[in-house]
């Protein structure tokens, strides 16, 4: 999740606006909201057995706070007092409420299941159950990456287990446990169509939740077949579902980016969204337009009740206003909106926190109060952390909360300091808020991300151009489907077009080289992004001065300090478009005269072979992610693609297709004779058909040349090869590639040892083995040992769960005298030179080996693939 920016977190009602001259704000709420979500935070992953000593503690909490509160002297004195006091009391409402929220995930046959199965042997079988479940959430599609059938849909629903039943020996438990459900395949469809408050019965295994993730869940089950309905949604949820299901009925006739994008933007449904869409909302720090916040609830709480500065005036605008209704009753009108608005956009997060706040805004309207934003938002917090502890653990709401803090905050006094220096006073405002919003967030989204978004900023602010008529005409499709479709579906086409926009930005963002810069995650990332921010912050009022007034002179340091603008202006320009040369310089790399990369994608395989000029490469396979595929090419300053090589169709070779075919020319498209898996080949002629580039099939004794120095020989796969060995990986597309200089390279997919053992003393010697199949422990050493390299390449991700390489093959590639070099241990790896006498390689690390997290398959993942019951520069590597 990226950050909540200007747009995503626009103060409901209650709050003052960037547009206001900033004011006073009363904090005295700020430190007890704090104090809960800290104590609820440290508590949420308290063990069983452990809340005797916390209420205790609490208690002891509450009565030092009413002590204080007792405490005679001096105003001042009481002040700081009851500020304390307060802070004890919240702090002991926490640590009350979060032992009770989570008792249940620990409670019934579930969690010891699911406990029982994370410490069990690898092929143990797991716990069957027949349980009855009330649905809590929206189902959610997923897609697989990586594996060998990666691609394959699987989906996720939260729910209650009401009822279990342990199928081994018919024992029934009345239980009341969060759990996360999972179908797999062909199974998903008949889930996809769930309402929350549906209650329904399935049988399914028990296993883990997703580790460090999945805090709300206590176990993740597995389901096999389609449920058995016991009671249909409750009437809001029915109708919510049909307002939902309505605006993408509406929405069908739209370009497809509209089409996934219109209900992501009103009532945060993603379901269509194209995942390379979301990908560029990603990064370019807009994901949160289809994050349903403040924004949307502002734009429709300002339609009923005018601008938020002037809901509780005499000036007050808006439908209310209109209609001549008092206050009290635009107020009730506002809340009915607003619980309408958090069942038809679902309790998420960002909602819960624009709700709570606009309820909050709500109350003051209706009794005459002074309406503050930040006691509002200060007490919306307060008041969900306690009833839902989750929360505190959320980063969509840590988001939420620090976008509309910045807004609130330091919006206003950054947007008169623009304003002070003649910026236009709508530029200075939207400027402000979504710089305040970037200023506050960027710490965290650091740590989710492992990047910061250069463009994020300028996005934001193109982005809020089209943000209020998408909505708001979204809104409109959104309440006319159920009584006049074919006015909603008219209505839809205008609601199109700034939804179309928000597409162009994003993606004409993410298409820019240096759009995202690479950061360190954890708190060294956290803390480093916080200085930079204060450094700017510091920075801008040197960079920006006030204007001379008139009849006095200009500071004598006045063009230095326009010198000293332009200069980092340029700079960021160089960065953002990163033209290949100067990032070759900045960098080293690609190392000059290289001829073969492989890519760091992961548990996949990706390789690039230098094509003659310095923007052209032959790719040959793509990982299983598009974004590293892409980010490689970048990095190697390609843009053409005469020949797009696929040595067979497992999706961790495949999968990262549009990641190469994203911006760049791409003469052919060529895969192996067998369809296998056919799901994904059949995505793979999708995508190139969509790209309008030929297919071609690669076949034994074909030879290609590309440039004048590279020419390569197909030497597998031959026809009837399927016989002797079969399977896929057998059927991969090996080559045998030669430079003009006498430099061999042998490219041999994921060969096992039947495909093998057929080339076996056909290749003679290489000086370079990409080794076959990631290492793994199939191989066969005749075939190596006739090769005998003098490097070879492994391309796995680290932290894989397949155990690849094989540490057998290492040692066995070692004792030949190879020098064996690891993507998972040393990022991408450049190999250099024409001739054997001339062969160099250099190394290319990824954050993932500079300090970040490893790259791992999540346990969602790993069971969705599973079978039932079961840092910058460019360091040398060591000499070739």
């Amino acid at each position: 999740m990226t950050a909540p920016t200007a747009t995503s977190a626009v103060p409901v009602p209650t709050a003052s606006t960037t547009s206001a001259r900033p004011s006073g704000a009363d904090f005295r709420l700020l430190l007890p909201a704090v104090s809960a979500w800290v104590v609820t935070a440290a508590l949420l992953r308290l063990e069983p057995g452990s809340e005797a000593p916390v209420l205790a503690v609490a208690g002891t909490a509450a009565l030092a706070a009413v002590l204080l509160l007792r405490r005679p002297g001096a105003l001042r004195r009481r002040r700081a007092a009851a500020t304390l006091a307060a802070v004890l009391l919240t702090g002991a409402a926490a640590a009350i409420a979060t032992p009770l929220h989570t008792a249940d995930l620990h409670r019934g046959p579930l969690p010891e299941l699911a406990r029982a199965a994370e410490h069990a042997e690898p092929q143990s079988p797991t716990a069957a159950v027949e349980v009855e479940l009330t649905i809590t959430g929206d189902p959610k599609t997923h897609t697989s990456r990586g594996g060998t059938s990666g691609g394959q849909p699987f989906l996720t629903v939260d729910a209650v287990a009401d009822r279990v039943v342990l199928l081994q020996d018919g024992r029934t438990t009345r239980t009341h446990t969060p759990v996360t459900v999972m179908a797999r395949g062909a199974e998903s469809a008949s889930w996809q169509r769930l309402l929350p408050s549906e209650r329904l019965a399935a049988e399914a295994d028990v296993r883990p939740a997703e580790e460090g993730h999945d805090t709300e869940s206590a176990a993740l089950l597995v389901v096999h077949g389609p449920p058995r309905q016991l009671a249909p949604p409750s009437l809001p949820q029915r109708i919510a579902g049909r307002l939902r299901e309505g605006l993408r009925t509406a929405a069908d006739g739209l370009p497809a980016d509209a089409r996934g994008l219109l209900p992501g933007l009103v009532v945060g449904d993603t379901s269509r969204l194209p995942d390379d869409l979301e990908d560029a909302f990603r990064a370019t720090d807009l994901v949160h337009l289809v994050a349903v916040s403040g924004a949307n609830l502002a734009i429709v709480l300002g339609a009923l009740l005018g601008a938020p500065g002037q809901a509780g005036t005499a000036e007050r605008r808006g439908l209310a206003a209109v209609l001549g209704l008092s206050l009290r009753t635009g107020a009730l009108l506002g809340t009915g909106l607003t619980l309408a608005f958090v069942t038809v956009c679902r309790p998420e997060p960002s909602v819960l926190r624009a709700a709570g706040t606009g309820l909050v805004g709500m109350l003051a309207l209706a009794t005459g109060r002074p309406r503050q934003a930040v006691p509002a938002l200060a007490g919306a917090v307060l008041v969900l952390v306690l009833l839902d502890p989750f929360l505190a653990h959320s980063f969509g709401f840590l988001l939420s909360v620090l976008a509309t803090a910045g807004l609130l905050v330091l919006g206003p006094h950054w947007a008169e300091a623009l304003r002070a220096r003649r910026w236009p006073h709508h530029l200075a405002g939207a400027l402000a808020a979504t710089a305040a919003a970037q200023a506050l967030c960027a710490p965290v989204t650091v740590v989710l991300s492992g990047h910061i978004s250069l463009v994020g900023i300028p996005c934001n602010l193109l982005a809020e151009l089209a943000v209020a008529p998408a909505t708001l005409l979204g809104f409109g499709v959104l309440a006319l489907q159920p009584l006049l479709p074919g006015v909603a579906r008219l209505l839809a086409e205008p609601a199109g077009v700034p939804a179309g926009w928000l597409a162009l930005v994003a993606r004409r963002g993410a298409e820019l080289p240096g759009g995202q810069l690479t950061w360190p995650g954890g708190w060294f990332g956290t803390a480093t992004v916080a200085l930079a921010v204060l450094a700017a912050c510091w920075a801008a009022p040197l960079l920006l001065p006030r204007p001379v007034e008139p009849g006095r002179p200009a500071p004598s340091r006045r063009w230095v300090r326009v010198l000293v603008t332009g200069a980092l202006l340029a700079a960021l320009l160089a960065v953002l478009l990163r033209p290949p040369p100067l990032a070759r310089i900045a960098t080293g790399w690609p190392p000059p005269g290289w001829r073969l990369a492989m890519c760091d994608v992961g548990q996949g395989d990706m390789l690039a072979l230098a094509a003659g000029e310095p923007d052209s490469a032959v790719v040959i396979d793509t990982g299983p992610d598009p974004n590293a595929a892409d980010r490689c090419l970048r990095d190697l300053g390609i843009t053409t693609v005469p020949l797009l090589l696929l040595t067979h169709f497992h999706a961790d070779h495949v999968e990262g297709v549009p990641g190469v075919l994203r911006g760049r020319r791409v003469g052919a498209v060529e895969g192996t004779t067998l369809d296998d898996p056919p799901g994904e080949a059949a995505r793979v002629t999708r995508w190139a058909a969509e790209a309008g580039v030929p297919l071609l099939r690669a076949r034994r004794g074909e030879r290609r040349s590309a440039g004048a120095e590279l020419a390569w020989d197909v030497v597998w796969p031959v026809p009837g090869s399927s016989a002797e060995a079969p399977g896929a990986n057998n059927a991969s597309v090996a080559l045998l590639v030669s430079l003009t200089g006498g430099l061999r390279m042998a490219l041999l997919g994921d060969l096992e040892p039947p495909a093998q053992s057929a080339l076996s003393g056909r290749l003679g010697r290489v000086d370079v083995l990409k080794v076959a199949h990631h290492g793994s422990a199939h191989q066969d050493w005749g075939l190596t040992s006739a090769l005998r390299p003098r490097l070879a390449l492994i391309s796995c991700g680290e932290g894989n769960p397949y155990g690849h390489p094989s540490p057998k093959t290492v040692d066995h590639l070692r004792g030949l005298g190879a020098t064996v070099l690891r993507t998972d241990r040393v990022g991408d790896i450049a190999v250099t030179g024409d001739s054997p006498a001339t062969l160099g390689v250099s190394v290319h690390p990824q954050p993932a080996h500079a300090g970040q997290k490893p790259r791992t398959h999540g346990a969602k993942e790993r069971a969705a693939s599973a079978r039932p019951g079961e840092n910058p520069g460019t360091p040398r590597a060591p000499p070739v």
